[in-house]
């Protein structure tokens, strides 16, 4: 630790480090230009960074220069159990390595506090229409992953810097922010900004708090808990500027979906953003979540707000410590985080958006920034006229419409909304349609506490929304299994089925396999089209059903007002209810160090914890990057769901066969996600989503959609598993040719993985998602940009080539993508290496994060 500028923290027995003198003594007066994010990065450049290289560091956030790598050192890593677990996974095939080579391996622990988190592995069995559903789910959940928990809990015992919050707890970032995040961290007499990475793209959620938050890979992940430094260079900063306030009836989702739209548009994605203005001071820290959440939905890296009052009323509503709520404002008002100090900040880029704008809106069919006002429906051709047959689903059928995500259930207004519909419905009668499937599955103990405050729950049950699970659930893709009847139904009548959910992503093929396309709206929203039950349903101006008196219900006849939302979440929702949930849930065990075998009891036959397999056969040798073939031609907009999907394994999947193999039941195949710690299992499911187009696969001059793959230079079409296997019976190194934003969607490692398993040496597209290029880099798969102009189509390429790459790897160098075609014209191709720092190409010659750990570890320890 640097301690030239630490000193007293006043009124405090706790001392800071003095960032602002550190800058200033660059250049006077230049720590009032910095926005917040270069503050809190400069504050962990003075404490953290070598003194030799601190001036050289700071500089660069003076000046905004983009040229050179930083260092960052996160305080904390926060884990859901299927990233968390994949990898705690590696650390403990890690230590097998070590072990082998002689090391001592109980000495790879997390350096970094690590927080795992329970909540990705619950499906959606029995819906809220159950009384019994939440223990039923919950009963399914252990049974179906007992290897994996089996694993997680001897990781508690085994490593140390583990904390896990078992399952039924909540989803880790409502948690994050309700009560893991300090705000200000106090560490061995120093009080600091907290910061920290997690293994999902929604963590900037705990931004709202002005908390550096940033989702990660899990291969990063696993870096920055050993102990790494997590290297960057300096961010775009683009400030945000909020005006005006939401008119009546207006929710925080329509303020985030027609946010998320306009910051696309704006091109902000791998930005820092940061929200201010007198919009921004109105809106309340259940808002601010609400919009920090979504960051990855609008591309961005973080979406912070500064500490106000708004921060400190949030951190007293949620049961905070009066000393730790002190400290934070102290903190802040002394250091310039407080709002006020940052009136100052200079941005090289802002934006403007007027929060009175924002109309009634809902998201999709596909996309989370395909913003669609219900105002419009009609128009857009959504909604539309429909024939209900007696006995029958409707084309359109809403089958599936949950109240789920961390997004949403983390704003009391959003779920205290839904109720109060849901109340208003209830009194005139109306019902949930027989054919949706119906749950409510909010991210905190705490949403169910003040709704039975509020007298809402009751309201929410008798409309179908029962508490399911306290988990991540539906928008992950875990919906679980629908009625036989009606899926037979959508089979036999090839119905256009949907979903509706207030979550954060709906892309197609995530929500369930039988739900072709998926909307996002409110909570509110949600319990509407319950009782609508298709989505060719004008919600605005339809009747939804009829009163006691046969007078017609509308939309507008349900909707609470502000000022009910208002009154009942100030008299509902309580700080004594967040003590209730979580002092017992964080209650400080004794830490009498390691109490497993520092070596996990590998179980030969389950498909859910494997010993993975990079330090062995084809991932430890020489990488050739000659003769490459390609696995397959993408297109634009290939997300982490196309490359390994998460939600519900069928039978006839790759997946789903392997697994009828080992002896598991149908009923118990789970999800994609919960089986990544095998990668015997995950591995089956590259590119295994049926929605996905290989340009290599063409039928009757149409690219042909599905998990398919063109074996070459046979010319045979057959399953992308089947091509993967026979490409690595003839140990045939691939290559990926991709267009633009590719890999967008959730930081899942296993899409870096999958390729990398399958014998993919590099990817070539016009461009990266963030995460998922630090992934591939992790893995050592080699991320290629095309030049702009320069593209797929723009090169003619079909799938029949063969590729090299030439040139020295050095940091955004410019090397030669030479393409040999079928009749022998060579083609050279600059293209740009995406190794962007000179640690990531370190990690990349290594063969990725963990073999480099390897190294440097067997270099410095000990042998045991």
């Amino acid at each position: 630790m640097n301690t030239q500028y630490r000193t007293n923290l006043p009124g405090t027995p706790l001392d800071y480090f003095d960032t602002r003198a550190a800058v200033d003594a660059l250049q006077p007066g230049a720590y009032a230009t910095l926005p917040y994010v270069a503050r809190v990065l400069a504050e962990n450049l003075v404490r953290r960074c070598d003194p030799a290289t601190l001036t050289a560091s700071l500089n660069q956030l003076i000046n905004r220069q983009r040229d050179l790598d930083f260092p960052w050192f996160p305080a904390r890593v926060v884990c859901h159990d299927i990233l968390g677990q994949t990898a705690l996974v590696d650390l403990a095939g890690l230590r097998d390595a070590i072990a082998r080579q002689g090391g001592d391996p109980a000495q790879v622990n997390p350096v970094v506090p690590t927080q795992l988190i329970v909540d990705h592995s619950l499906a959606v069995e029995r819906g809220g229409f159950d009384p019994q559903a939440f223990e039923q789910n919950r009963a399914i959940e252990d049974r179906r992953n007992e290897d994996r928990f089996h694993f997680i809990n001897w990781t508690k015992k085994a490593f140390r810097n583990v904390d896990v919050i078992p399952p039924g707890n909540g989803i880790m970032h409502q948690i994050n922010l309700e009560k893991m995040s300090p705000v200000i961290q106090v560490q061995d007499g120093v009080a600091f900004p907290d910061t920290c990475v997690g293994t999902d793209s929604h963590t900037p959620h705990v931004d709202a708090l002005g908390v550096i938050a940033i989702g990660v890979g899990g291969l990063e992940a696993e870096s920055v808990m050993l102990g790494r430094a997590s290297w960057m260079r300096l961010p775009d900063i683009i400030g945000v500027e909020l005006s005006g306030q939401l008119q009546p009836g207006i929710t925080a989702t329509d303020m985030v979906l027609a946010l998320t739209q306009f910051l696309r548009q704006q091109k902000v994605v791998g930005a820092w953003l940061e929200f201010f203005g007198a919009g921004a001071s109105k809106l309340t820290l259940g808002d601010r979540a609400t919009i920090s959440n979504m960051a990855p939905e609008y591309g961005a890296t973080a979406a912070m707000f500064y500490i106000d009052q708004q921060t400190v009323d949030y951190l007293k509503l949620t049961g905070r410590e009066d000393q730790q709520v002190h400290l934070v404002e102290h903190y802040a008002r002394l250091t310039g985080l407080w709002a006020d100090s940052l009136e100052s900040a200079e941005y090289e880029r802002r934006l403007h958006f007027d929060l009175s704008t924002v109309v009634r809106n809902m998201a999709g069919p596909s996309n989370p920034h395909a913003r669609l006002a219900t105002r419009d429906l009609a128009a857009k051709g959504i909604a539309g006229p429909w024939v209900e047959t007696p006995g029958q689903m409707p084309d359109g059928a809403v089958i599936i419409a949950a109240i789920t995500s961390c997004t949403n259930t983390s704003n009391p207004r959003n779920v205290i909304a839904a109720g109060l519909l849901a109340r208003n419905a209830n009194r005139l009668g109306l019902a949930r349609k027989p054919w949706v499937k119906t749950s409510l599955a909010p991210g905190s103990k705490t949403v169910k506490l003040y709704l039975e405050e509020g007298g809402l729950l009751p309201e929410l049950e008798q409309l179908g929304f029962g508490v399911v699970a306290f988990a991540c659930t539906t928008c992950n893709g875990m919906s679980g299994a629908l009625d036989p009847a009606i899926e037979q139904e959508i089979i036999d009548r090839d119905l256009y089925a949907t979903a509706v959910l207030s979550g954060n992503r709906n892309f197609d093929g995530r929500i369930h396999p039988y739900a072709k396309q998926a909307f996002l709206a409110s909570p509110p929203l949600v319990v509407a089209y319950a009782i609508a039950g298709t989505i060719r349903f004008d919600i605005e101006k339809d009747v939804l059903g009829h009163g006691p008196d046969g007078a017609e219900i509308r939309l507008k006849d349900l909707w609470p007002s502000d000022e009910e939302i208002d009154a009942l979440v100030k008299s509902s929702v309580k700080p004594e209810q967040f003590r209730q949930v979580y002092i017992p849930m964080f209650a400080v065990q004794e830490d009498n160090g390691p109490k497993a075998p520092p070596l996990y009891d590998w179980r030969p036959q389950s498909t859910y914890i494997r010993r993975p397999p990079y330090w062995e056969g084809a991932l430890a040798g020489a990488r050739p990057l000659t003769g490459m073939r390609p696995l397959a031609v993408l297109p634009d907009n290939i997300t982490t769901d196309h490359l390994s999907p998460s939600n519900a394994i069928l039978l006839d999947s790759a997946a789903g066969e392997y697994l009828a193999k080992m002896g598991v039941p149908e009923e118990d195949f789970n999800s994609y996600a919960t089986h990544r710690g095998d990668h015997l299992t995950a591995q089956r499911a590259t590119f295994a989503n049926p929605k996905l187009f290989n340009e290599m696969v063409v039928e009757n001059g149409k690219v042909k959609q599905g998990s398919l793959a063109r074996v070459e230079p046979d010319g045979q079409v057959m399953r992308m598993w089947e091509a993967i296997e026979t490409y690595m019976d003839r140990k045939q190194p691939l290559i990926i040719i991709a267009g633009a934003d590719y890999g967008q969607g959730s930081s899942r490692d296993w899409a870096a993985k999958g390729v990398r398993l399958a014998g993919v040496e590099a990817i070539v597209a016009e461009g990266f998602e963030r995460i998922h290029r630090t992934n591939l880099v992790g893995m050592g798969v080699l991320p290629l940009e095309f030049l702009p102009g320069t593209s797929r189509h723009t090169l003619g390429i079909d799938g029949t080539e063969l590729y090299d790459v030439a040139g020295a790897r050095t940091p955004r160098a410019t090397l030669t993508l030479v393409i040999t075609r079928r009749d022998g014209q060579r083609l050279e191709v600059p293209v740009t290496c995406r190794l962007d720092t000179a640690e990531e190409v370190s990690i990349y010659e290594a063969g990725g994060v963990l073999q480099r750990f390897a190294q440097d570890f067997l270099e410095q320890a000990p042998a045991a």
